[in-house]
């Protein structure tokens, strides 16, 4: 029997409605030890002085590369379409503050 066809897994992935509708988000925070990077996914409202955190996602460093990989290959795909993506011009934190 082929090796490949051995580990061939075929996965479900279940989506409850509430998880499903998403959270709109535009700033994501990202920290990391040695053992896993932590995504906090936050909507900033104009003019608020508060932001909240929607999601926050915990990975391994094999995942998050893995992610990286992944949206960077999906992104390529949507200008590929759709054009290039203008990112607007946002302050960026410095390497003292808490994530860069």
């Amino acid at each position: 029997m082929d090796e490949k066809k051995q580990k061939e897994v075929k996965l479900e992935i279940q989506l409850d409605e509430d998880l499903a509708q998403g959270a709109y988000v535009n700033l994501a925070v990202v920290n990391h030890n040695e053992s896993e990077f932590v995504v906090d996914f936050i909507f900033i409202q104009p003019q608020a002085p508060r932001a909240k955190v929607r999601s926050r996602v915990i990975l391994s460093p094999q995942h998050a590369k893995r992610f990286v990989a992944a949206l960077q290959e999906n992104v390529g795909r949507y200008e590929k379409s759709f054009g290039e993506i203008k990112a607007h011009d946002q302050p960026t934190p410095d390497a003292t503050g808490p994530y860069h």
